[in-house]
């Protein structure tokens, strides 16, 4: 299977589906690169080289003991990107992989990046404060988090699972089943490690450095994170941005909304090939 190795030993597992200009691709936190499962068939049918992968600590990847803040989650993806020596590139996560794409930019800078995806995005800012009174209440996620660690089952209905693959299509009980699977497989350190990550961090300061053309999607019934807290707020700060937001789409409408999504993500990416085949 193909791995790539990071400065810090850690190994990445990858796939890497041939095509011209590349997409990578950053998953929702607690799940795999799996789950651009339902993007790939359109993006290679379109022509383009696909390339996801597993973060540190999620399925096929290492499970090293530390490491699971945002930069150094940014750096992998960086040493993924190195080591492929990719250039001229679509970079698209949705949920936390969001917050690793806008990193991975401000750390990294935007030479091999042709444009950037924030889907479903956790960005810019969750926890309420002083200057974010529309935030999640610090009790609230202490809350969450209680539940979280004495049962993950309890917390993920508790979280709506019912509400995250709403949309147009109706998503069967077996690939709800399998995405839930994803979370449950995850060491609960390395799911509290990477909830605290996103859940603490600031990026209205880095999204208005942003300087490649962005498209923010985002569906208007999320629930796991409500388009008013995240993805409004994510499209204002970016100075070249498109935002699109799908009409009753929940946090998993890449599975639920996947005609309407992939039709979005190929508009960005090659707006005459989209409207050629549409």
């Amino acid at each position: 299977m193909p791995y790539i190795t990071t400065a810090e030993r850690v190994s990445l597992f990858y796939t890497d589906y041939p095509g011209r200009d590349p997409v990578v691709f950053a998953h929702a936190w607690g799940l795999t690169g799996d789950m651009w499962s339902y993007q790939l068939p359109d993006l290679l049918t379109a022509g383009l080289r696909c390339i996801t992968y597993d973060r540190r600590g999620h399925g096929r990847s290492d499970r090293p003991g530390a490491g699971y803040d945002i930069d150094t989650l940014a750096d992998d993806l960086g040493a993924l990107i190195e080591s492929l020596d990719l250039s001229d590139i679509t970079l698209i996560g949705h949920s936390m992989g969001a917050a690793e794409v806008v990193r991975y930019v401000t750390r990294h800078g935007s030479g091999r990046i042709a444009r950037i995806v924030l889907s479903g995005a956790v960005t810019p800012m969750l926890l309420q404060g002083p200057d974010n009174p529309d935030g999640i209440p610090a009790s609230a996620a202490a809350q969450s988090r209680a539940v979280m660690i004495r049962d993950i089952g309890d917390w993920i209905e508790m979280s709506g699972k019912a509400e995250y693959f709403r949309g147009e299509h109706r998503v069967s009980q077996q690939v709800l089943d399998w995405t839930l699977r994803k979370i449950v497989d995850v060491p609960m350190p390395i799911l509290t490690q990477t909830n605290d990550a996103f859940m603490h961090a600031d990026f209205r300061s880095e999204l208005t450095q942003l300087r490649v053309p962005t498209l923010v999607i985002h569906g208007t019934a999320d629930t796991s994170m409500p388009i008013a807290l995240t993805g409004h707020k994510t499209a204002a700060l970016i100075p070249d941005c498109r935002f699109t937001w799908i009409d009753g789409a929940g946090h998993g409408l890449y599975v639920s909304e996947t005609r309407r999504y992939n039709a979005a993500l190929l508009d960005f990416i090659d707006p005459a090939r989209a409207r050629r085949s549409a």
